[in-house]
């Protein structure tokens, strides 16, 4: 029966391959197993035991949460920790039925120029994944002068309609950012609190540092003076959500996304340049780059991906890259076109 060494700090070991004239009767006392041979190569496994280690018979047994430090997490039993108070209220999954709707093929890879406060094109349960950047309400061209009510209301009115066509375990990935100095405005923790009360389950956040790409910005407050001194923020959020359940049943669906893309995405902090506004034509867009990580992480392949503030058409022309079917809502004309003409330059390469 093989033998296994089990410890918080993990299983250390060393297999080294040595020509068996290299063994020393040190390295290997037993005669048998390790005496010399003609050249022929040996593997030896050394294996050393971590300070708190055990040895174990037959099976290596399953981590479980620690009461001091941190274990690995490889076949990791977490229901000590769900089952603490702090997740009393919290009980993740909720039956709300697992049955998906069909897009009508109307609407299939199109932008719509209308608001997606009513999104009545759509049945319930038939979207997989929203990706989306809402109007931040600060002066830009196309944003309208709210109270922080009022823009906090139409957040909740699109992203209630999100809920309702999201699928059983669909998600929803929402960038947004905080806003000015005096006072500082939490704008990602007011949508966290409508998002909870309207009913989805939180995954996690994202920051997104965009590095030297957020600009040289001088709004540093008092200069080299504990007077006032004002951070310059260069990082957004993404912010994750599911809808009825943290699992999506993959049934016959294809994963696309590599080795490479998933050790990467799966961390909480992304870097990327921010997207040029002239570029884009936009004034605040965001790169093609942030929706395709969420599409690539939280979709299979042929799934639906919405944007419900579709701008000039990132979302659009990621889920293409992907290979995914879109649809998009914007209330400008002129950036439905843009968008729409993104999508046919994608369309031709």
């Amino acid at each position: 029966m093989p033998l296994f060494l089990e410890s918080f700090s993990g299983l250390r070991v060393f297999d080294t391959s040595y020509r068996s004239e290299q063994l020393s009767q040190k390295a290997c006392p037993h005669q048998d197993p390790c005496k010399k041979s003609q050249g022929r190569d040996r593997e030896l496994k050394i294996i050393i035991p971590a300070p708190d280690c055990r040895i174990v018979a037959g099976r290596r047994k399953t981590t479980e949460t620690s009461n001091f430090g941190v274990s690995k997490r490889e076949g990791h039993d977490s229901s000590k920790f769900y089952s603490r108070k702090l997740y009393y209220n919290n009980k993740g999954d909720v039956s709300i039925g697992s049955a998906e709707n069909t897009v009508p093929p109307e609407y299939v890879d199109r932008i719509l120029c209308k608001s997606s406060q009513n999104m009545n094109e759509l049945p319930d349960s038939c979207i997989h994944l929203a990706v989306t950047s809402p109007p931040y309400n600060v002066g830009k061209i196309y944003d309208q002068d709210l109270t922080l009510a009022e823009y906090r209301q139409l957040l909740k009115a699109v992203f209630s309609e999100v809920f309702r066509v999201l699928v059983t375990g669909g998600r929803a990935c929402v960038n947004v950012a905080n806003l000015g100095r005096k006072p500082y405005l939490p704008i990602h923790s007011y949508v966290i609190a409508d998002m909870l009360d309207i009913g989805f389950l939180m995954r996690g956040e994202i920051i997104w540092n965009k590095g030297s790409s957020a600009g040289a910005s001088t709004a540093w407050g008092s200069w080299q003076s504990a007077a006032n001194p004002s951070l310059r923020d260069t990082h957004e959020y993404i912010l994750v959500f599911s809808k009825g359940s943290f699992s999506h049943a993959a049934s016959t669906r294809q994963d696309t996304i590599s080795k490479e893309e998933f050790l990467s995405y799966t961390k909480s902090v992304w870097e990327f340049p921010a997207e040029s506004a002239t570029k884009a034509g936009h004034p605040a867009p965001f790169p093609v780059e942030l929706p395709y990580r969420c599409i690539q992480l939280y979709t299979f392949r042929g799934d639906f991906v919405l944007d419900p503030f579709c701008g000039v058409g990132s979302t659009c022309v990621a889920a293409l890259r992907a290979g995914r079917h879109f649809l998009g809502y914007d209330t400008k004309q002129e950036y439905v076109d843009s968008a729409l003409r993104r999508i046919s330059k994608e369309d031709m390469t």
